[in-house]
């Protein structure tokens, strides 16, 4: 016995048992949260599948806008830059489950060259002056857009006057973004592109498919997209 070896290789040494707990807490943690949905592969997918899921815009037939259409805002660009339409800026920090799984407000907009009609990019015209759903849309008449049910949460375009506080992280000019309130804050209006002719134009059908200025009423200033103020994002899909 003097001369037995007391080591071998097989010899477990240190907080083996401590160790052997914890991986076994941590794959546990992770087998939890893998059936609740919580992974952040799990809420990409998610966010994937739902915010690029086909949508079917309106059709027009008297070549008109009107209220209850489903639309989507374009800017056309220039020499320099493509077009891009307006879209929801959301990640999977965006994301709730209550009462069901959807984006969650406020929550941001931007540009994207994605120019598909989609949940991220599809909005409805909704009426705020009592005007029936079908009615056509007029020029310097006041209205909502809301993105699409589900989701997307029907949530409203919104803005108010730029503060120290409260601005876009880029431009610091004001800021837009998407909330469940409709108030007045979300209250737009479409003006005739050409400066000469919008009092001509005022209280005109808004044909679809053809360059205006949307103008948010609290302000008065027109929604526009800065082609020098990238967001980069490490999602291809945003």
């Amino acid at each position: 016995m003097a001369h037995a070896r007391t080591y071998r290789t097989k010899v477990k040494v240190g907080n083996w048992n401590e160790d052997l707990r914890l991986e076994e807490d941590a794959m546990k943690e992770y087998l939890e949260r893998k059936e609740r949905g919580e992974l952040a592969a799990q809420k990409v997918d998610l966010l994937k599948h739902n915010i690029l899921r086909p949508v079917n815009l309106a059709v027009t037939k008297d070549g008109g806008l009107h209220f209850g259409d489903v639309v989507m805002l374009v800017n056309m660009g220039g020499e320099n830059r493509e077009s891009s339409a307006l879209s929801i800026n959301a990640d999977i920090n965006s994301l709730t489950k209550i009462p069901s799984p959807g984006i969650q407000a406020p929550c941001g907009v931007s540009a994207g060259r994605g120019i598909h009609p989609c949940t991220r990019t599809a909005f409805i015209i909704t009426s705020v002056d009592g005007s029936p759903e079908g009615s056509t849309l007029h020029f310097e008449q006041s209205f909502a857009l809301k993105t699409t049910s589900g989701f997307a949460r029907g949530l409203y375009l919104t803005s108010d006057l730029q503060s120290f506080q409260k601005c876009a992280k880029k431009s610091r000019l004001q800021e837009v973004n998407l909330n469940d309130e409709g108030c007045f804050l979300s209250w737009w209006k479409v003006v005739q592109f050409d400066p000469q002719e919008r009092l001509e134009y005022e209280g005109r059908p808004v044909t679809a498919n053809v360059k205006v200025l949307l103008i948010h009423c609290k302000t008065n200033q027109a929604l526009a997209v800065l082609g020098d103020q990238v967001i980069w994002y490490f999602l291809f899909f945003l």
